[in-house]
């Protein structure tokens, strides 16, 4: 069951950026649709094309908009933890995103008015849009959220081996051997040794263990000082390789270097850490067959 499961995340995974972009497309079709049909009812003594164009020209702009809301989510996550600090910078946000919603959809409607030899009249004004546009905005964050708490109970998180209330810990706290990872309301461990490599992913670390990435909620440093140095090397401010999965090293002309792995993956070496690999191994390509 465990091995099915892991071959649907890594088919979805291979996929998950057309799956992203068809969610969002889908349910701006599906919004729109139902919003035009009411706002067509509402306003039953204009012309019938008129709702349409208004919730449509409204809802291409904020799609246009939902790459910005991701990148604003990412630079402050909104999550049980950190929403107190994010929420001052998404209050903020909300203001360009407005002004941009607003604009861009009276410029779309105006354009269409055109087409058919009549004027667009805009009455609400930036006010009442705003209003609506912060409802819209916090329901774009929550679904963000939401699609995010899924992938990781669908993914797995990691986390760390925490010290019994009781008596001495079976292991190393400081320096664990395993890490546990929670999927699905069950819960299995993770050899560190068998981690093959480490990449920095916002608030989280991502633990790579064969072909599947399991988030653990730390920061680079953090992590740094529990793995054990004789077996994995920071080669880039954003990963860490375990040395016993590395399986060549292709220097390139700008200093930095491209590390293939045993499972052909490629991991980036930037010049200030290409130096500890190379304490190690030499300056040739190839270190292990």
């Amino acid at each position: 069951m465990n091995r099915t499961a892991g071959l649907e995340y890594r088919t979805f995974h291979r996929w998950r950026k057309p799956a992203e972009v068809g969610f969002w497309i889908l349910l701006a079709l599906l919004n729109t649709v139902f919003n035009s049909m009411v706002a067509q009812i509402d306003n039953a003594r204009i012309a019938a094309w008129e709702p349409w164009v208004w919730e449509w020209t409204s809802s291409l702009v904020i799609l246009a908009l939902v790459p910005a809301v991701l990148a604003v989510e990412r630079r402050w996550p909104f999550r049980v933890d950190t929403w107190r600090r994010s929420l001052p910078w998404h209050l903020l946000a909300t203001v360009p995103f407005s002004l941009l919603h607003v604009t861009g959809m009276v410029a779309l409607r105006a354009l269409a008015y055109r087409l058919v030899g009549q004027r667009y009249e805009w009455e609400p004004g930036y006010g009442y849009e705003y209003l609506k546009d912060i409802r819209t905005y916090f329901i774009l964050i929550a679904l963000i959220c939401l699609s995010r708490l899924w992938l990781v109970r669908w993914q797995g998180e990691a986390r760390l081996l925490s010290a019994p209330d009781e008596g001495p810990p079976v292991e190393p706290v400081e320096r664990p051997e395993r890490f546990l990872v929670r999927k699905l309301g069950r819960e299995f461990l993770v050899n560190a040794r068998e981690i093959e490599w480490l990449q920095a992913a916002g608030n989280y670390v991502n633990l790579h263990v064969r072909g599947r990435d399991y988030p653990l909620r730390t920061t680079m440093a953090a992590i740094e000082e529990r793995l054990d140095p004789a077996r994995f090397v920071r080669v880039h401010r954003s990963y860490f390789v375990n040395l016993d999965y590395l399986a060549e090293i292709e220097p390139l002309d700008t200093g930095d270097a491209r590390l293939k792995l045993r499972d052909g993956a490629s991991v980036p070496c930037s010049r200030r850490y290409r130096a500890q690999l190379r304490e190690r191994f030499g300056d040739t390509p190839a270190t292990t067959a």
